[in-house]
């Protein structure tokens, strides 16, 4: 029998912040380790305005959502960028979709052979072991979940 080899999948969630780019590096070295292929997913959220009534304020709101799908599309290519700079050596896809972040990762898992999100994002409390999205992701993810906590020397020190 000749079967083809289908290079492993591993879908990482990205939200910009300091334990989704240690996510990020994580599963582009696992991809590299397995001879997989890794698809960064960003999701991102419009709410439109329910009381915005008549076609100009409805167009101003399809803009609106234009631009922040925009705005999230530079946003994953910026931070999977940062974390494994212009040539992975595995390929490497950007993936936007539009959704709450949870749902968008857990639809995500169906096809994955492994699901690879960081502790937290930018939400939540600090000492919190994990986000409210890398815990939904954990309890209803189809595939196997790797949560990865940001480094020591991670990036979340710098600042005010």
């Amino acid at each position: 029998m000749n079967e083809h080899t289908i290079e492993p999948l591993i879908v990482v969630g990205v939200d910009g912040s300091a334990h989704s780019k240690e996510a990020v590096r994580w599963a582009v070295e696992q991809a590299r380790s397995v001879g997989g292929r890794v698809h960064a997913v960003m999701a991102w959220e419009w709410n439109r305005n329910p009381f915005a009534i008549g076609m100009a304020e409805a167009q101003f709101a399809e803009q609106e959502a234009v631009t922040a799908e925009e705005t999230a599309r530079r946003k994953l290519s910026d931070t999977v960028t940062a974390a494994v700079g212009a040539s992975a050596g595995v390929p490497v896809f950007r993936r936007v979709e539009q959704g709450p972040p949870a749902q968008v990762l857990v639809d995500a898992s169906k096809e994955a052979d492994l699901m690879v999100v960081g502790t937290r994002g930018y939400g939540g409390f600090k000492g919190a072991l994990l986000g409210s999205v890398s815990q939904q992701v954990v309890q209803y993810s189809v595939s196997t979940v790797v949560v990865v906590r940001e480094s020591e020397a991670g990036e979340g020190g710098s600042g005010a």
